[in-house]
């Protein structure tokens, strides 16, 4: 038997990497999806909702993808052996 088998190799597609993607699709639905936000109230600080709303995904998505991020390592630590 090969060591390309479809045994030998780990799945594609898998649960941390299905994680992954949903990280780095929220952002895009959220900001696509302008319906949701495009309103005045509520206001914080005075700012319009639309506004703070926008800057609040700012950080969000940094968050996410910094998340994202340290999964794809560790997903490809594992799919390497553990080395490092």
């Amino acid at each position: 038997m090969s060591s390309d088998s479809p045994e030998a190799r780990p799945p594609v597609v898998t649960p941390v990497r299905v994680v992954i993607a949903l990280c780095l699709f929220a952002p895009f639905v959220a900001m696509l999806w302008v319906g949701s936000y495009a309103k005045v109230d509520p206001a914080l600080a005075g700012i319009p909702f639309f506004y703070w709303y926008q800057m609040l995904w700012v950080v969000i998505s940094t968050a996410l993808t910094m998340v994202a991020y340290k999964l794809w390592q560790r997903d490809q630590r594992a799919r390497r052996g553990g080395s490092k």
